[in-house]
């Protein structure tokens, strides 16, 4: 009788989850994983996905949702493929801060390196560099937890904007669902464009999205303080976005030579008086493509852009794409 084949060793994904963790973070890609595994059939090597938490139990994520442990972290022994860790983040006063949970980011130190490839998805980052594994490395993670990932681990080169970045072994992303698109760039990495694109289509995804982080974020999140003279502009500025907002016009109305009102603006904004005309106009321009039916010369002519050649190279500059494919996306 014909000796059947032996089926095709799968790679081994371990996924380590903590309390108040984001659900999608685990089981976005997971589900990629299993996709893939799924349409990659019986003859080549899938993927076997197994969730870690500290002691195995079950965990309560961010939506109230309890997850189920495969095992401890003291129980992932032997070779491991992927190693992923899913992030948390907790509102502090009008903010959010991300979650490091000590023990998972001891483990990480010792269990990491080993790994074939390491991950963090959305504010899992912030483990990954407590841990030491993101030194040297540029890394990214949600845009609104970006800025404190900088600011606490100098040694890592963080780029807000991009969904996903690989620098060698390790890859991070940015926010929940950005995880899937990480998984899906892995499963091409380990079979090819291919399966990558018939799992993308039968989870109805891209197999890359265009543009980055800024196409979800709001540029003008920076809090405004009440009787500051710069705050009481930007909030001007909102409202004005068809006048003329030249760092001239917008000195003489603050009764400042050019030079100390630039100096003022950098200092309190950290970008350029022209920046930041641009990042309320093209704010404005978002939020009419999402939200009313104007053509593009209507848009471009109520944000204050001027022109839809303004506007798309606003986009194209500022967000990687194109006003039309913006409100295809977004709308």
């Amino acid at each position: 009788m014909p000796v059947p084949p032996v089926p095709p060793v799968p790679h081994r994904v371990v996924i380590v989850a903590f309390a108040g963790t984001e659900l999608m973070d685990v089981t976005g890609p997971a589900e990629v994983f299993s996709v893939a595994t799924r349409v990659a059939g019986v003859t080549r090597p899938g993927y076997l996905v197994r969730i870690a938490t500290a002691d195995g139990g079950p965990v309560t994520t961010s939506s109230g949702v309890r997850l189920l442990a495969d095992l401890s972290l003291d129980e992932v022994h032997g070779r491991v493929d992927t190693l992923l860790v899913a992030g948390a983040v907790e509102l502090v006063g009008d903010g959010v801060e991300p979650v490091i949970d000590g023990e998972v980011t001891a483990w990480l130190r010792e269990a990491a390196p080993p790994a074939r490839r390491t991950g963090s998805i959305c504010a899992g980052a912030h483990l990954l560099a407590a841990a030491g594994l993101l030194d040297g490395l540029s890394a990214t993670t949600h845009w609104l937890t970006a800025a404190r990932l900088a600011a606490d681990h100098p040694r890592v080169a963080v780029d807000p904007d991009p969904i996903f970045i690989r620098s060698g072994s390790v890859w991070t992303c940015a926010g929940v669902t950005s995880g899937l698109d990480m998984a899906l760039a892995m499963v091409a990495e380990d079979h090819g464009q291919a399966l990558a694109l018939a799992t993308a289509r039968m989870m109805v995804m891209y197999v890359k999205r265009s543009g980055g982080q800024s196409q979800f974020s709001v540029p003008l999140s920076a809090p405004v303080t009440s009787g500051d003279r710069i705050d009481d502009l930007r909030l001007w500025i909102a409202d004005h976005l068809t006048e003329d907002l030249t760092a001239e016009a917008l000195a003489a109305r603050l009764h400042l030579s050019v030079r100390h009102f630039s100096r003022l603006f950098r200092l309190r904004t950290n970008g350029t008086p022209a920046a930041y005309v641009e990042s309320a106009r093209l704010e404005a321009a978002r939020r009419l493509l999402e939200e009313s039916d104007g053509s593009l010369p209507e848009v471009a002519a109520a944000s204050g852009l001027g022109s839809v050649e303004t506007l798309h190279r606003s986009f194209q500059r500022r967000l990687g794409t194109t006003p039309a494919e913006y409100r295809r996306r977004f709308r």
